[in-house]
């Protein structure tokens, strides 16, 4: 049965699907499609030559795109003292330690990103369970283990996005709103595919970045040529 909607179906009609576009062009013709009564997120998808079952071909980091994502974030902090006071102050939505971790354990998780200091890891990491498989463990790698809680907490909120490679080799991530004009989408989307590259793992043999697609939550995706990818 076709579920598609008369919507989507427009949108289709005046696509060439097998056209690679540049980053401005296929954020223009995804933003003109982006049509829904909701503000859409633009997503990017990249399907990389890499194996991320070996250590050495893992992709993972975190991107600062430039123009933000869109959407507001929420933080929770665990650190004591004056880094409590600092984490606060650059706006922490929740700050703690063995009340945060109770809280969490409790099921009570009103936020979407974790930033721990140092000293705070072997309380955080008996709660791996719980964060893990909702993306939010603290990680060095990305930015979220750190002494600058309030740099970490700026750039959460500001627009970082963490992406990691999946088992098929394929990273996803939300780089902006469909209301966002075309050159701000186009920066942002610039910029992802630069980190993407910079995290270039030294096991990735042959062509690394093999496919790229451009979508609206709610339109049809647009294929970008991998020639866009920074050097």
């Amino acid at each position: 049965m076709d579920m598609a909607g008369k919507r989507y179906k427009a949108a289709m009609a005046g696509l060439d699907r097998d056209a690679e576009l540049t980053v401005a062009d296929a954020v223009k013709t995804v933003k003109g499609n982006a049509t829904a009564k909701f503000d859409e997120t633009i997503e990017i998808a990249m399907n990389l030559g890499v194996d991320p079952r070996h250590a050495d071909q893992m992709v993972r980091g975190v991107c600062n795109l430039p123009n933000g994502t869109g959407r507001s974030v929420r933080v929770a902090v665990f650190a004591k003292d004056a880094k409590a006071d600092e984490a606060r102050a650059a706006g922490a939505d929740v700050v703690g330690a063995e009340d945060l971790a109770e809280q969490i354990q409790n099921g009570d998780m009103p936020f979407e990103k974790v930033i721990a200091t140092p000293d705070m890891m072997p309380l955080v990491g008996r709660l791996g369970k719980v964060l893990g498989p909702k993306g939010m463990m603290p990680n060095p790698k990305v930015g979220t283990v750190t002494m600058d809680v309030a740099k970490a907490v700026a750039d959460s909120k500001g627009g970082a996005v963490e992406f990691r490679v999946e088992k098929a080799g394929v990273i996803h991530a939300g780089v902006g709103k469909a209301s966002f004009s075309e050159d701000k989408l186009t920066e942002n989307v610039t910029a992802f595919l630069a980190a993407i590259q910079k995290a270039r793992p030294t096991g990735a043999k042959g062509v690394f970045v093999k496919k790229i697609a451009l979508s609206s939550t709610m339109g049809p995706s647009v294929k970008i040529n991998t020639a866009e990818v920074p050097n």
